[in-house]
């Protein structure tokens, strides 16, 4: 069994919070979070054909995965984005991206040889 790579094991790490950012809800909200306001899930659920139950569920899948991080204020429960972890999800990615750019450069110059 060989080494894993460090864009390997960074993935890894980040594989459940890319499950999570598979569903078209839950990107929409952290882009709605992405402001850097703390938001309701009354708030967040305006404008959305979802009942505010159905985005509970969303942002509890988000906050599994830290993405989210939820705030009590009085009897409300406000919801903020972690930028630390998105963070580390677009380093992930320029991982990938990077092993993508040195697969085709290879490849690249086995085909003009």
């Amino acid at each position: 069994m060989s080494a894993s790579t460090e864009p390997e094991r960074t993935f890894t790490k980040n594989a459940s919070l890319f499950a999570a950012l598979g569903d078209e809800t839950r990107l929409s909200l952290l882009v709605q979070l992405g402001g850097g306001n703390l938001c309701s899930i009354t708030q967040l659920a305006e404008g959305r054909p979802q009942t505010r139950q159905a985005i509970r569920k969303h942002l509890h899948v988000l906050e599994a995965v830290d993405l989210v991080k939820g705030v009590r204020r009085g009897r409300e429960n406000l919801f903020q984005i972690e930028p630390k972890v998105v963070e580390s999800a677009a380093q992930s990615l320029v991982a990938i991206s990077q092993q993508w750019d040195d697969a085709l450069s290879r490849l690249k110059s086995f085909v003009e040889e």
